[in-house]
């Protein structure tokens, strides 16, 4: 799920608590006013288990949101009445494209003053080129919300009570049979059923096939600060959101229905807990059933591993996990064998498709202030880079081999130095670099030494060994595209080195 945190009942409450665990966290959150890092929460509701992969809303995270949306089956797109779609929703929501994942939309904050619902629908269509398609509609916004109505049925739900920290009791009528006691002005009603019979009207139908295309985007109105539409939201998302599917891998779709587990590590988070400080990879199960002791296939270094500390994973609370199955998320405890996208399974050895790197944006040096901390320096920055918090580029043929670091966007610089410094107590200076973009490159020595570059291109190589140019402008990776045309410049790198 993305769009900063989705704020459904429990949820909001969940990812809360798990800050507040990790003190150093919440208050880098409360400095920028974001969110910096993705949250696995799971949560019962009507007898399902729900995993909820909340990520960063921010554009300079967007590589971790692709990642999370790796592991998930459906998205959830939360937009601000008021604030309609912004701008680092446009970018996140083509992240969500790029992995071809269904997409609902729940509209928050309705019982604030914002922009007509209709207004809301025409942003989303206009911006995401897909049809926006209602499943409710409110009674009302700002102060004069006062419920829902089903699309489907026309019942009108309701709420009695303002209450965000447990379910809120409602009462359901025929829209058209609304009693006067209802406490909705005259006004407000006459506009919502004239709304409700209009989208009925003109609006295209609900289709499962084009919603799960990616095509279609089934629309929810609440306010998850009262709790009101977060109960109708829920039970739309558990009939909507699609069953574990197949994955794609080395050896083809690997059914969820598969006898043998399979899963593979899309998160790795350093000192979650303060007390434990150690690693946690979580690994989404793909198929089979996990079982706890139980002896895996590790595809990328051939060797047999058994998973004795397997964990459901919330803020500073650890629970022994016995059991999973494909939807799940395990949290392993990590002393350092897992990278990202590693894939575990039983049986035949597999390997799902690699999490790919995605070209930077920002690049620089960083460099330890005191050379007594150097040591701790190197392994916080290693942990760092295992998470796949910031890319880090090398010169093989510089005098003075400093690392240099590169994101999407200049925040994950200020994460990277505030964990440095709260986790591994490593103050840090850094030196911004003149280059703007990376291009990978897969071609022989022989073939790297004929080619023709702008002057202030650089040639490195990724922490994985990988071949790179560094430029310093759009037109001067064009420029090389054209002067190399046997050679191929991409901008993400989908490989990784054994």
């Amino acid at each position: 799920m993305f769009g900063g945190c989705i704020d459904v009942a429990g949820a909001v409450r969940g990812r809360k608590a798990q800050r507040a665990a990790t003190s150093d966290w919440l208050e880098l959150e409360k400095q920028r006013g974001i969110s910096v890092s993705s949250t696995v929460l799971t949560f019962e509701f009507e007898g399902h288990q729900v995993n909820l992969l909340d990520t960063p809303g921010h554009h300079d995270f967007s590589e971790d949101t692709y990642r999370t949306l790796m592991a998930a089956d459906c998205a959830v797109m939360v937009i601000d009445l008021a604030k309609g779609v912004e701008t680092q929703t446009e970018k996140l929501f083509r992240v969500c494209a790029l992995r071809k994942i269904p997409i609902i939309t729940f509209v928050n904050k309705v019982d604030r003053p914002g922009q007509a619902p209709l207004a809301v629908l025409e942003d989303i269509e206009s911006k995401f080129g897909i049809d926006a398609v209602p499943q409710n509609w409110p009674l009302g916004t700002g102060c004069d919300y006062a419920g829902i109505v089903d699309m489907a049925t026309h019942a009108a739900h309701l709420f009695q009570q303002r209450a965000g920290t447990h379910r809120v009791p409602f009462q359901s009528v025929e829209l058209g049979a609304l009693p006067a006691e209802a406490r909705i002005r005259a006004d407000v009603l006459a506009q919502a059923a004239e709304e409700v019979e209009l989208v009925a009207a003109a609006g295209v139908g609900f289709d499962r096939e084009q919603f799960l295309a990616g095509k279609q985007s089934p629309v929810f109105f609440g306010s998850a600060l009262t709790n009101w539409g977060v109960e109708h939201f829920l039970q739309g998302f558990l009939k909507l959101c699609p069953p574990p599917g197949d994955r794609a891998s080395d050896a083809g779709p690997i059914a969820a229905a598969r006898p043998e587990f399979a899963g593979f590590v899309f998160k790795i988070q350093a000192n979650l807990d303060p007390r434990h400080r150690d690693r946690i990879a979580f690994v989404r199960v793909c198929a089979g059933r996990f079982r706890r002791d139980m002896e895996v296939l590790h595809t990328r270094t051939g060797e047999k591993l058994r998973l004795r500390r397997a964990h459901r994973v919330f803020g500073r609370e650890r629970e022994t996990m016995d059991e999973a199955f494909p939807g799940d998320i395990v949290g392993l405890v990590n002393p350092g064998e897992f990278h990202l996208g590693d894939t575990l399974c039983e049986g035949d050895a597999v390997t799902f498709d690699p999490l790919p790197q995605f070209s930077p944006e920002n690049f620089a040096i960083l460099r330890c202030r005191s050379t007594d901390r150097r040591k701790q320096f190197e392994r916080g920055l290693s942990q760092l880079l295992e998470e796949g918090a910031i890319q880090v580029f090398s010169d093989p043929h510089a005098m003075r081999r400093e690392p240099m670091l590169a994101a999407v966007g200049e925040l994950q610089f200020d994460v990277v130095r505030f964990r440095l410094e709260s986790e591994y107590d490593t103050p840090t200076d850094l030196q911004w670099l003149p280059f703007k973009l990376a291009r990978w490159i897969d071609e022989e020595p022989a073939q790297l030494q004929k080619m023709r570059l702008p002057y202030s291109a650089k040639m490195v190589r990724d922490q994985f060994g990988h071949h790179a140019v560094l430029f310093h402008s759009q037109w001067d990776a064009e420029y090389a595209s054209r002067e190399n045309p046997d050679i191929r410049f991409s901008v993400m790198c989908a490989g990784r080195a054994v």
